[in-house]
Order: C-alpha cells, then structure tokens, then sequence
C-alpha cells in the first residue's frame, strides 16, 4: 500500500495535537512552588562527579549496559533502543554538545516512543529543510543542569534547551513529563543524567 508522507506545511502543529493530554492545574501557591523550582539554575561544577553517581555496571537499557563512564551522548548511541534519538541529534548538531562538559538532564525518548508519531512525521522533520524544527524538538527534551529522579518535584516546571518549559508530575512513586512516562530514570552519564520515556515530547505552537 501506497503511503503519503505528512506535508512539511504544519506538521509540529498536527504532532503537538497527536501529543497533547490532559494539563495539570494548580493553585496560586502551587505556580508559585513550581516557578520557584525551576532547577535549571544549578551550579554547572556540580557535574564534575556525575560518574561518580553511577552504579559501576550502568543501566540496562536495551539489553546494553549505560555506564557512567560515558558521555550522554556516547550512551545514547550505544543502545539500540536510542537509534532514532541518536540520529536526531547527530542530524542537529546536537550530539556534540552531548558528548561535552555538559551538565545535562535528557529526557530520552525510546524507537518505541518515536514509532507513536503520526506515520511520515519523523521522515519530515529528518529533511534537510526541516533541521531547524528538528532541533527545537530534540532541545525541548534537554535541561541544561544535573537532574536526579530525587531532584524532580509534582508540579515541578523545567526550561528546556530551546528556551520553553516541560512540566514535571510526581504521584505514587511513578514520574512524568508533560504526560509521559519515566520508564526508566537515572541513567547516569559522565556529563550529565538520562531518564527514558516513553512519548516523544514536542513543543507548544506558538
């Protein structure tokens, strides 16, 4: 069967749709914990002992190893499950700030994850033409600082690397991100933390 990718013309707007799902609303007071909780100020030399953080053996992700020893970015393109992740990034450019000093949070979504968009959209946004939204996407799911699942709050809202924000759900234990769910979290790299999720994240239109 004869299949049409999706039109270039609108297709963040027709994917922010597919993503969207219920917001989380809170009170006066509630706003104001969550502006006041944006950790994205944290000081960027508390990264220096990331690998130290780390369980020696990694994380199984993929049937691989993530080892602390490894760059965010090398860790990504170790499993298999990151392919289409890693692709993006080196695609952007993006890669290379993976694999430096960093710190940096990721919030990773696995080929699962990707396999949920609407059929066309990741071979639209991977068009040459198409580099500046692919960036803005692959940015809105990295935090310029070092965070741990223990650093995450309920209601919790974050600034992303393309300058808008990510909110953050803490309830029974479990964590998600704009609606989606932490499958895996503290993936610890050299340069920064990985939490696997299982939902592409896509920016708001504005």
């Amino acid at each position: 069967m004869y299949h049409r990718l999706l039109p270039l013309a609108g297709l963040l707007a027709l994917l922010a749709a597919c993503n969207s799902g219920p917001t989380e609303t809170t009170g006066a007071a509630g706003a104001e914990e969550a502006a006041a909780a944006d950790t994205t100020s944290y000081d960027p030399d508390a990264s220096t002992d990331s690998a130290r953080m780390g369980k020696t053996t990694g994380v199984m992700v993929g049937n691989v190893s993530l080892t602390p020893n490894k760059t965010l970015a090398q860790n990504a393109a170790a499993s298999p499950e990151f392919s289409q992740l890693a692709q993006a990034a080196k695609q952007t450019g993006i890669a290379e700030n993976l694999g430096g000093d960093g710190p940096y949070t990721i919030f990773a979504p696995t080929n699962a994850a990707f396999d949920k968009l609407p059929y066309g959209a990741m071979a639209g946004l991977l068009k040459p033409e198409s580099k500046e939204n692919l960036t803005g996407v692959v940015n809105y799911h990295i935090i310029q600082s070092r965070l741990l699942a223990m650093d995450l709050r309920d209601g919790q809202e974050l600034t992303t690397m393309n300058g808008q924000k990510v909110k953050i759900g803490v309830q029974g234990g479990k964590i998600t991100v704009n609606g989606a769910n932490v499958t895996t979290s503290d993936v610890v790299s050299s340069n920064g933390i990985m939490h696997v999720i299982d939902k592409v994240l896509l920016p708001p239109q504005e």
